[in-house]
């Protein structure tokens, strides 16, 4: 007797049909299975790790690195995955990163976060992805300290900032770049290639704090 549509796991062709959604190679799909983790510590961990790739209504993330996982998951959720495949598959892809992806996007960084972090943003990307937020969502970052901003914005993931202890490999390493406030204060407005824009999740003061902490921790 077939599962509920409600209840369905993923064999090997939803796990393929899942990374050719995602954009990423099936290894990245065979994390196994995921324990349940600490949705409200994955969110916290979302906004400051992944939230500047990816598009996730409930986290007010608009990334355009990486895929957009409400549409991804909202697709997944129709043909009737239930929350606890969709866990194992993010895990998967956390812990098993894709370099290369197959739409030529840059893939995800290694160890973004590890150990029971990794159950956590799992956990939370599945309860909420492809959802209406509750509330209206928003990552809320609030810090007004430039250093502060950097990291609730998830500025580490992509860029290496010594002064941030962050090795992101995604965008420009920072202390070579040793970007002048000016430049970095358009960068974080207008973004530039794979980098999005911040003007819609960080205030025109907020934006110039971290430009300025940037341009001064930068090489040193």
């Amino acid at each position: 007797m077939p599962l509920p549509l409600a209840r369905r796991r993923p064999g090997a062709v939803g796990v393929a049909l899942l990374a050719l959604a995602l954009g990423v190679g099936t290894s990245a799909c065979g994390g196994g299975v995921a324990r349940t983790g600490d949705a409200q510590r994955g969110k916290e961990l979302f906004v400051q790790k992944c939230a500047s790739c990816h598009t996730l209504a409930d986290a007010g993330a608009r990334g355009t690195v990486g895929p957009n996982l409400d549409d991804v998951f909202r697709v997944v959720r129709a043909q009737g995955f239930d929350e606890s495949s969709i866990r194992d598959i993010v895990a998967g892809q956390i812990r098993y990163p894709v370099s290369n992806t197959p739409t030529g996007a840059p893939g995800m960084p290694a160890n973004l976060v590890t150990g029971d972090d990794v159950e956590a943003v799992a956990s939370y990307v599945a309860s909420v992805a492809g959802k209406a937020p509750a509330g209206g969502g928003g990552g809320g970052i609030t810090a007004t300290e430039g250093k502060k901003i950097f990291a609730q914005a998830g500025c580490g993931s992509c860029h290496t900032l010594a002064d941030a202890g962050s090795t992101g490999t995604v965008g420009p390493n920072l202390d070579q770049a040793k970007p002048s406030v000016a430049l970095a204060i358009d960068r974080v407005t207008n973004g530039k290639g794979v980098m999005p824009s911040f003007k819609g999740q960080l205030s025109s003061e907020q934006i110039r704090a971290v430009a300025e902490y940037v341009a001064s921790a930068a090489g040193k």
